[in-house]
């Protein structure tokens, strides 16, 4: 783990025992320019458990190391910024070192409560080798809907990733097992570090929670953050895709947490059991919504012979309801949505609607309409999957709600 110029600076460290649990509990706080704010979030830390340690990933707004003189917090700097995930895994071979089980991340910019490190002990204690995330209030004053959204698509790409359900994969305030962590290998040191660290963790078996934690946002205008709209999006973005075709990939994950029997032994062992998981699992109105979309989409594609085998790969490696991403694709049988996908190819490439029927223009010339229905699927697929995963989420949430009722 190359992690650049990382200096210790004030205290200097010495090896800790193995004292009580919070003695084996570190809080991390990476800072980069804001010097405003992170002296009060550290001390706030410091009074909540005995080991602080700050990163200072090259901040040029003052003199971070001088703010905690005569203080035990800890204070590493990098000498040029490098990044939140990098001062992160800078953090987290320190506190390995001085025997540390569990790093708590808070961010410096004050929109977090120090004093909610209390609610994450008790999660912590009951398993200790789980990662707790703080999951933001996020109808507290001043949010900004850009982070609400943000949450939301995060929330949503990693739940396709890793087929775990996760609140608030933004929330830099978290806890995380320090030996586990330090097992698993990560290819991004900024912002994305936080998205793939939870994909990687819940591939490796380890037990992701969420605990309600409050955030206080500056007013627009006094906030300070480093968070780059356009390139930092970009880097999520690129992130995602790389970490749903690593999903894709039957390739298995380094298992961390012993994994549960596989589903074709327990088929044989209980056959009625996993029939019956089968037709229930993932069966919310939004799981059920995107199996359907994911069957619509691949069904739509000329995947000539194999639309049930790629359907059933990608539902499986995906997580989604089998029975109904399987189920949905007689709506792209032929002839209806192939001759539109064509039609559309056609056009795109000859500017015209293809009107001839002849034996000429579908059988000698198929390799051509072949062609055209993939360029036609590449408008209709998506188009097809978001209607019909709205339809059936539609649906099932009104056949839900007349249950309840």
């Amino acid at each position: 783990m190359n992690t650049g110029e990382a200096v210790t600076l004030t205290p200097a460290l010495s090896p800790q025992g193995r004292g009580s649990f919070l003695d084996r509990i570190w809080v991390v706080i990476p800072v980069y320019n804001n010097a405003t704010t992170v002296k009060e979030v550290a001390l706030g830390c410091r009074a909540e458990l005995p080991h602080v340690l700050v990163v200072d990933d090259g901040s040029t707004d003052g003199d971070i190391a001088g703010m905690f003189g005569g203080t035990d917090i800890v204070v590493m700097r990098h000498a040029i910024n490098q990044g939140k995930g990098k001062a992160i895994l800078t953090a987290l071979a320190t506190v390995r070192e001085q025997g540390g089980d569990i790093m708590i991340t808070v961010d410096a910019d004050g929109q977090h409560h120090p004093s909610d490190i209390r609610k994450f002990l008790p999660v912590l204690a009951e398993d200790p080798t789980a990662i707790v995330i703080g999951a933001r209030n996020m109808e507290s004053p001043n949010v900004p809907s850009s982070s609400r959204f943000g949450m939301r698509f995060s929330d949503f790409w990693l739940r396709l990733e890793t087929g775990v359900r996760m609140t608030d994969t933004q929330s830099g305030f978290r806890a995380y097992p320090v030996k586990a962590l330090s097992e698993l290998e990560f290819d991004s040191g900024r912002y994305d570090f936080e998205v793939e660290v939870l994909a990687r963790a819940a591939w490796a078996g380890l037990t992701i929670k969420s605990i309600g934690v409050e955030v206080t946002y500056l007013e627009k205008g006094k906030r300070i953050s480093h968070f780059r709209p356009f390139w930092d999006n970009l880097r999520l973005t690129h992130r995602h895709v790389l970490l749903v075709l690593r999903r894709l990939n039957p390739w298995p994950h380094r298992q961390l947490v012993a994994r549960e029997p596989d589903e074709m032994a327990q088929f044989f062992r209980h056959p009625v059991r996993v029939f019956r998981h089968l037709l229930l699992e993932h069966a919310t109105p939004a799981e059920l919504g995107m199996a359907a979309a994911v069957g619509v989409f691949l069904a739509t594609l000329p995947l000539l012979s194999c639309h049930t085998a790629v359907i059933l790969y990608v539902a499986t490696r995906f997580k989604l309801n089998r029975l109904m991403a399987l189920s949905i694709q007689n709506l792209c049988m032929p002839p209806v949505v192939p001759f539109l996908c064509v039609e559309l190819g056609y056009f795109m490439r000859h500017g015209e609607w293809l009107k001839a029927m002849t034996r000429e223009t579908w059988i000698y010339q198929a390799p051509q309409r072949v062609w055209e229905w993939f360029l036609g699927s590449l408008i209709a697929a998506p188009i097809l999957a978001i209607v019909t995963g709205m339809v059936v989420w539609a649906i099932v949430n009104l056949i839900n709600r007349r249950k309840i009722q």
